[in-house]
């Protein structure tokens, strides 16, 4: 999750420079501040194969990337596959990993048809695809969990941090761990995170009563480990929030902080990130007993198993949103209505049933999902508390 937003690495003020710098230079400034509301979304003629385009990260230069791309695209070609009552003519643009192509990506799509997009990945990339083709009423699900990008006619399909956040922070006080102190870095996804786990906070009564923050460096983690681990002894917390992930600081600080004297135990380790990726984080000593959250693991146990068939590999991380993208468009136009693709219809209350979860847009273009509550234990993921199946259980 956090590698998404990682990429934002200035202030919000020097961000928003950039952004405007970058929507005049696409010519889109005009576009974006006319666009304040949701798109209408065009419509449709659902008795014909219907254009959708895919909007992935192709000729970036970049190997991981351009994996990432590769299974985006085959994941949204398997969901194709199994659509049932509708016809999806499913087109890929290239965008280079960049906002520039993102947007000539959008315009090509829409110029080609398309009726809707699917992607990009990267936050900056959605934000330009979006202003590229909102005059046109086109709406973009965009596979990143930056919810700074949502609204007018972008829809966030990422897992966001207020996402994970008020997941976590609402099972922990069901469990009675309503003392919590949140550890993160001291950069712009760090301060994000914090945020989203103080929100998620005060929705559910539990109170922060620590943060502690450290330089993104290894280096950085361990001088303020001391620190860290008295603020955490000394503040009564039961609860103890990781922002970072496997990639980030995570292993340094679920290993090093036990030899300082905190006790899992006492203050149970949670985590807004996937702890279960990549698998050998489940071995580390730490993060036994601790919580985290994923999707319904058997919905996308079955995904995996069909894609590890039909591609001969495992899925990236966040190929499901791509098929789920699909599938909820699929959806959609199976009612036959000529709106079918439109803001109301997007939003629809009873939301969509996907291999990563249930999820439905708000009308802010963020989502909300039925997440699983697991915890490591003998190295080993276990549910504790189940994801949701439909919208109008407990919390949803």
């Amino acid at each position: 999750m956090q590698a998404m937003i990682g990429r934002i690495r200035t202030s919000g003020t020097g961000m928003a420079r950039r952004g405007l710098r970058l929507l005049a230079a696409l010519g889109l400034a005009g576009t974006l501040a006319a666009c304040d509301m949701a798109a209408p979304g065009p419509l449709v003629n659902t008795r014909a194969p219907v254009t959708v385009g895919l909007l992935v990260p192709y000729g970036s230069g970049n190997a991981n990337t351009e994996a990432l791309a590769r299974s985006l695209e085959n994941a949204a070609r398997l969901a194709v596959a199994e659509v049932q009552g509708a016809e999806i003519d499913l087109q890929v643009f290239p965008t280079q990993g960049s906002a520039e192509g993102a947007a000539s990506a959008a315009r090509a799509a829409a110029d080609a048809g398309a009726r809707i997009i699917l992607g990009p990945v990267f936050a900056e990339a959605a934000t330009a695809a979006g202003a590229a083709v909102a005059g046109r009423g086109i709406s973009v699900l965009t596979f990143s969990n930056n919810a700074a990008v949502a609204g007018r006619n972008v829809y966030v399909m990422g897992t966001t941090f207020d996402t994970v956040a008020e997941r976590i922070v609402g099972y922990a006080a069901s469990q009675g761990r309503d003392r919590i102190m949140v550890i993160h870095a001291s950069n712009e996804a760090g301060e994000i995170a914090r945020a989203a786990v103080e929100r998620a906070a005060g929705a559910s009564g539990v109170g922060v009563v620590a943060q502690g923050t450290y330089d993104f460096s290894q280096q950085g983690v361990v001088e303020a480990l001391p620190t860290l681990a008295g603020l955490a002894r000394d503040s009564g917390a039961t609860g103890l929030i990781f922002t970072s992930d496997a990639s980030g600081a995570l292993p340094l600080l679920a290993e090093l902080l036990p030899e300082n004297r905190v006790d899992p135990a006492q203050i149970r380790f949670m985590g807004l990130a996937r702890w279960d990726i990549p698998a050998q984080t489940l071995a580390l000593r730490g993060l036994q007993g601790g919580w985290f959250v994923l999707p319904d693991p058997a919905l996308y146990g079955g995904f995996e198993s069909r894609y590890r068939a039909a591609h001969g590999t495992a899925p990236h991380p966040i190929a499901g949103l791509a098929f789920d993208g699909v599938s909820a468009v699929g959806a959609l136009l199976a009612t036959g209505q000529p709106t079918a693709l439109n803001a109301a219809s997007l939003t629809r209350s009873a939301g969509f049933a996907g291999v990563t979860g249930i999820f439905r847009f708000r009308s802010d273009g963020t989502a909300q999902r039925g997440l699983a509550v697991a915890v490591i234990e003998d190295n080993q993921v276990k549910v504790i508390d189940p994801a949701p199946r439909s919208f109008g259980g407990a919390g949803l």
